[in-house]
């Protein structure tokens, strides 16, 4: 089967840059978060995708913009970022302060997602991606990206902390020998 999945996530947002969780809210690309979108573009230029998904999220579709892929832009809702719920603005530091213990992955976030429910979004998108041939093109963010490339290659979603993903990088899911059975990653946090 060919098919490779160039995985993006969006550029630097204030929140991002701050650690932030960044769910539903709607920030703007930074300078540097578009000047990154920009430099990923030209790293893209001239490769031609059967399909092109982001989430509905302002910085993830910004970023498809900047990088001035020559594709129609589908969005997919399953592409969102993790939905972080009560924890929506607050830093890591922060939420420790009063859950010592807490891991996202392990815990996911009160009156947000689980990680059984994140999990259930990537597997919704891996089965969407792999009824594909030729090169995709996924526009996403951190922790639902970390996710999805553990549910590619077979892990549960949990190690997804296992994965890093900085903003603007490039990552690529594919098959080994193009063999459907054997997905592997790529690239990662390019």
């Amino acid at each position: 089967m060919d098919l490779r999945v160039f995985l993006v996530r969006h550029g630097e947002t204030a929140w991002s840059k701050s650690g932030q969780h960044t769910g539903r809210t709607n920030l703007p690309l930074t300078a540097d978060g578009e000047q990154a979108a920009r430099r990923l573009g030209d790293r893209l230029r001239g490769m031609e995708f059967t399909r092109v998904l982001s989430s509905p999220r302002e910085r993830a579709r910004r970023t498809f913009e900047l990088a001035g892929v020559a594709a129609t832009l589908e969005i997919d809702p399953d592409l969102a970022e993790w939905d972080y719920g009560d924890y929506e603005g607050q830093r890591t530091l922060e939420i420790h302060q009063s859950r010592p213990d807490w891991d996202i992955f392990r815990d996911g976030c009160p009156g947000g997602e689980s990680p059984d429910q994140i999990g259930a979004r990537a597997d919704r998108i891996i089965l969407k991606l792999r009824s594909q041939e030729g090169n995709l093109a996924i526009f996403t963010h951190g922790h639902f990206g970390r996710v999805l490339a553990a549910r590619w290659i077979g892990l549960a979603a949990r190690e997804g902390q296992r994965f890093l993903l900085g903003t603007a990088s490039l990552s690529i899911l594919a098959y080994e020998h193009n063999l459907p059975g054997s997905p592997v990653i790529a690239l990662w946090n390019a």
